[in-house]
């Protein structure tokens, strides 16, 4: 058994914010995959996935949801001869790997699915966006769905707010020196404290007035800009972004990068970013000039997203 393949995504800005409705745009990264696959003698990572599936068969099969229901027979019969999730996706890393994992199980034993194929109106995107939140709810504690959705429609995906998200055009990539990459922070980051931690701030009313007027405002223009290809005027707005979560989400960022982000800010050479919820995992950079940048970091890993 092989199913089909299944990737990363990346929220290239709205991390936060979404929770509390602002925008934010994902786009698939098909440098990291999965698939189910099943192989007779489990060892090593392929036992663990099989392993963690079988928990996360025992809580579907507890689900009692009215928007979806699984062939579960089908299902333990799978994981009982040794299905297992086969993924390059790393961990941890603020890239989608339990997303993945979520829309490979949706797509292979949802009963009556909404499929890529057919007209995707608003109602059907939010349904299965509904879903995932459920189903990946198991891996995070709590969940918005939005990986899984990227991941299973394989489509850069604008929200708009929680109860309107659409597919986007993004433009598409040039060859020119401007870049999007991953910077590799070599330490696994942990969603759920993370998310606790940005609850509890929120309990302050100044950074509640931060998030609606200086976050979610630069977030906002810096989504409009990407999408309509204004390189220029993106990178004023990703520095002033940049400048807000350095000194607003400090916690997010592991303390090993708090002076590489301040030098970005200062040399004007790439600005940095979180991607997902930090702590840990890829700092996502943005930058003018590629090769400045991977000059200026050159004792990190730098990884390649998109080209402007």
């Amino acid at each position: 058994m092989k199913g089909p393949l299944f990737y990363a995504k990346i929220l290239l800005f709205g991390e936060y914010g979404i929770i509390k409705d602002s925008k934010g745009l994902a786009i698939p990264f098909s440098s990291y995959k999965g698939a189910l696959k099943s192989a007779k003698n489990l060892t090593g990572e392929a036992k663990k996935s099989n392993e963690s599936l079988g928990n996360f068969y025992t809580y579907l099969a507890n689900l009692n949801s009215e928007i979806v229901s699984f062939d579960l027979e089908s299902l333990k019969k799978d994981i009982d001869e040794g299905m297992y999730f086969d993924s390059s996706i790393p961990q941890g890393y603020g890239v989608g790997s339990s997303g993945a994992l979520v829309a490979s199980i949706y797509d292979k034993y949802a009963n009556s699915k909404i499929t890529v194929l057919e007209n995707l109106t608003r109602d059907k995107l939010l349904t299965l966006k509904q879903v995932f939140s459920l189903m990946e709810s198991f891996f995070h504690g709590k969940s918005s769905g939005l990986d899984p959705l990227n991941s299973y429609l394989s489509l850069p995906i604008l929200i708009n707010s929680k109860e309107h998200i659409e597919p986007a055009g993004i433009p598409s990539q040039k060859e020119g020196k401007g870049a999007v990459f991953l910077l590799d922070s070599e330490q696994v980051g942990e969603t759920e404290p993370m998310v606790t931690i940005f609850m509890n701030k929120m309990k302050n009313e100044g950074f509640r007035k931060m998030i609606s007027e200086e976050f979610a405002t630069h977030t906002d223009a810096c989504i409009e800009d990407f999408l309509q290809g204004n390189v220029k005027s993106l990178f004023g707005n990703v520095k002033k972004l940049s400048k807000v979560v350095l000194t607003n989400f400090k916690p997010m960022i592991p303390i090993a990068f708090h002076k590489v982000w301040e030098k970005g800010l200062q040399t004007n050479d790439y600005y940095l970013k979180l991607c997902g919820s930090g702590g840990g995992g890829y700092i996502l950079g943005f930058t003018e000039d590629y090769e400045k940048a991977k000059n200026s970091l050159k004792d990190y890993k730098l990884e390649l997203v998109y080209r402007f």
